[in-house]
């Protein structure tokens, strides 16, 4: 990791481009996986706490440019989420480096298709990315910041140990800001 002021950069050796954990593959995205992107942003049950809510496909995939982007710059980002048993591509999630008003800090998000609810994946692939996160970048905070509605992310943040430090108008609703301890 070499860090130049706020901007911080993972070195090649230490990227996080692929994970295997009990049940999935976190794997770096590649531009084939924006179809499943496009798809999974379309899905209203999916972005029911989305403040933006269902996407065109246009904006779907400048976010997913976005995503390749951080990944280009920083050296890590957003995992395609498979199963490991089936290959299958299940949503996305991991980490960015985000900033606000107190500073640089690690983003957590997931988004996963409905049919996969209700498995456990979300908390295996959050706590996979707390792990190399916590690692990788040791002084800054990692936070999950969710819709108040959304009571299932409120749910895979507590049980991760997460603690919500604010609730505050975020990209136009309501949300609540958790934040996992410092270890």
């Amino acid at each position: 990791m070499v860090s130049i002021g706020e901007v911080t950069h993972v070195a090649e050796g230490d990227r996080p481009e692929r994970f295997t954990t009990a049940r999935l593959v976190l794997r770096r995205l590649t531009p084939d996986d924006v179809d499943a992107m496009i798809a999974i942003h379309a899905d209203p049950d999916v972005v029911r706490f989305r403040p933006e809510g269902v996407s065109p496909p246009e904006e779907s995939r400048q976010l997913f440019d976005s995503w390749l982007d951080h990944w280009a710059e920083f050296g890590f980002g957003y995992w395609a989420i498979e199963l490991a048993r089936t290959g299958d591509l299940i949503g996305f999630g991991g980490l960015q480096l985000s900033y606000s008003d107190d500073g640089a800090y690690l983003n957590v998000f997931y988004r996963l298709f409905s049919r996969y609810w209700g498995h456990g994946f979300a908390p295996e692939m959050v706590a996979t990315a707390l792990a190399w996160g916590r690692r990788a970048f040791p002084d800054l905070p990692i936070m999950i910041i969710t819709p108040t509605l959304n009571v299932p992310a409120q749910r895979v943040a507590i049980k991760l140990g997460f603690t919500e430090v604010r609730r505050a108008w975020f990209q136009g609703t309501l949300c609540c800001f958790f934040r996992h301890p410092d270890e």
